[in-house]
């Protein structure tokens, strides 16, 4: 009997191994491609419970069978892509089961445009949501420990993480959340998975406690490795191991639950434009712009202004307005190009408040403040010239992508952080890097934080695909490594990066990581070969060659 049919034997969701359905799910936003085995659909907790049971049985004679949780497939790093079983969540585990006052709890399966939809509807907001919003779910965001433009005012997905529940490799489900060193006791004692994951939990965060905190990146946003830093805080006696389970990319168990905390958002937003000619004015101009506390920092590069303008037309159909008046609004942007005058980058600094007066008054200090620099600047005035500048952010690259035939986009330098005050001397060494592989590309981020993603558009079945992306991945890496940054900011580890955790955090925590891993998933059942495990030639052999 085949594996698809001893799961529907106790299965009461759907399982298909059809080839179409495959096909589907052999791929992410990735630039990876692995078709899976089988790919299942739980209704309910106990399919998981049950799935979790049938392979830690099948383990002993199957080394090869694994679960690959899965929620709506955004993922660019590789992360839900197997060889060997799907769980899929979108299609059951899709329901929100309660929100309050500053809080929701919801399954996994829920889909953010969804889940932001119902919050609203009581004046809230989960504030960590992915540029990817509209199409990614909520278990994702907290596997993947997501982030966006509003990160640089309210944190990552990992802040917002009141508790959660899991499916661990026993097949029970546990919850975890915030514990005092009391409850921490009493959780530690029996002899389920549970209490002897609290029992070596707690050994090796005590035994390691320095080494362990010090690990930390010291950036304002990381998504590698497995988080041990957050889970002891020894002067508030507190233990949770939820802040370390996201993040972990669904290695550690099978997510059934979250209990998210959230806000009530502002309401009016002004925007001060930041025409940046100079990079070694940047660390100042963040500095300065920062003592006002912008929601968000944002910026995009001088490749991203020109593939905007090449593409103007299309650009104005998004912007769905009248095309003269929509036409001029863009003239600076036309005489820039035109005389030479184009900055390296543009920075957009979004100012919120619960009156226009208060987002106003917020923005002009902040305006005033860089005015003895002498720079070029704008403040919007309307909230179609805030989106002008977040189209462009946001679209350009798009558009250069389905507009340049034989060529796809490629994820996989795509995250990069480090602290601003870097950011003049590790942008050009970036962009020389970059320069020597005739890459077309562009440059976007987080500057409030100093994240960068840069995607370049690359044929993959160009034999030199394979050559390129190994050596320019080790070259950035090493890089950001060198300048103290993280090699993922909100991304994640999965295939593409993975075989550089180790380079990033060295060899004793990337221990602490592999023994963490085998505290929670004995059998190697959850999602193998991501955060631990993993080699550069595993994922080069998962490239997907296919336009």
């Amino acid at each position: 009997m085949n594996i698809t049919d001893k799961i529907r034997q106790f299965f009461k969701g759907d399982v298909v191994d059809d080839e179409k359905s495959l096909e589907e799910y052999s791929r992410d936003a990735s630039i990876f491609a692995i078709k899976p085995k089988v790919v299942t659909f739980p209704r309910d907790v106990n399919d998981i419970k049950n799935i979790v049971k049938f392979v830690s049985r099948e383990k002993l004679e199957n080394l090869e069978i694994s679960l690959t949780p899965r929620a709506a497939g955004t993922d660019m790093s590789g992360g839900p892509l197997t060889d060997s079983i799907v769980v899929s969540t979108t299609k059951y585990l899709n329901h929100v089961k309660e929100i309050g006052a500053g809080y929701a709890i919801t399954e996994p399966g829920v889909f953010y445009r969804d889940f932001d939809k119902l919050t609203m509807e009581k004046g809230y907001i989960l504030p960590s949501y992915p540029a990817s919003r509209e199409l990614c779910a909520v278990g994702g965001m907290v596997g993947n420990n997501s982030g966006g433009e509003k990160n640089l005012a309210y944190g990552e997905t990992e802040h917002w993480v009141e508790s959660l529940k899991m499916v661990l490799a026993d097949g029970n489900e546990v919850e975890f959340s915030k514990l005092s060193f009391d409850q921490l006791e009493e959780k530690k004692k029996g002899i389920s998975l549970e209490a002897e994951i609290y029992q070596k939990m707690s050994r090796l965060i005590t035994d390691n406690y320095d080494e362990v905190k010090s690990a930390r990146p010291q950036v304002s946003k990381n998504s590698s490795g497995y988080f041990l830093w957050d889970v002891m805080d020894k002067d508030a006696k507190t233990f949770d191991l939820s802040r370390m389970i996201v993040g972990s990319q669904g290695t550690l168990g099978i997510i059934t639950e979250i209990k998210f905390k959230l806000i009530k958002p502002k309401e009016h937003a002004r925007m001060l434009i930041i025409f940046l000619k100079d990079l070694n004015l940047l660390p100042v101009v963040v500095n300065k712009v920062m003592a006002y506390k912008p929601e968000s920092f944002e910026s995009y590069d001088d490749n991203t202004i020109k593939i905007g303008l090449k593409f103007f037309p299309d650009i104005l159909k998004i912007m769905k307005g009248n095309f003269l008046t929509m036409a001029f609004q863009f003239l600076p942007e036309f005489w820039m190009a035109l005389t030479g005058g184009m900055p390296k980058l543009i920075l957009m600094a979004e100012f919120t408040g619960d009156s226009d007066e208060e987002a106003y008054q917020k923005t002009i200090k902040a305006y005033e403040s860089l005015r003895v620099m002498k720079l070029k600047t704008k403040i919007t005035k309307t909230e179609k010239e805030i989106k002008k500048y977040w189209i462009f952010r946001r679209e350009s690259f798009n558009l250069l992508r389905h507009h340049m035939k034989g060529t796809r986009t490629a994820p996989f330098i795509d995250d990069v952080i480090v602290n601003p005050d870097k950011l003049p001397e590790f942008l050009p060494k970036l962009n020389a890097l970059l320069k020597q592989y005739n890459l077309t590309y562009t440059i976007a981020g987080h500057i409030g934080d100093g994240n960068f993603h840069i995607i370049p558009l690359m044929k993959l079945s160009d034999p030199r695909a394979k050559e390129i992306i190994e050596n320019l991945s080790r070259q950035v890496y090493k890089l950001v490594i060198e300048y103290g940054g993280s090699i993922t900011a909100e991304h994640n580890d999965g295939l593409v990066r993975s075989p550089f955790v180790r380079e990033m955090f060295g060899d004793k925590v990337f221990s602490l990581f592999e023994e963490t891993e085998r505290i929670f998933d004995p059998q190697n059942i959850f999602n193998p070969v991501k955060k631990i495990n993993a080699t550069m030639k595993y994922s080069m052999e998962h490239l997907d060659t296919r336009i």
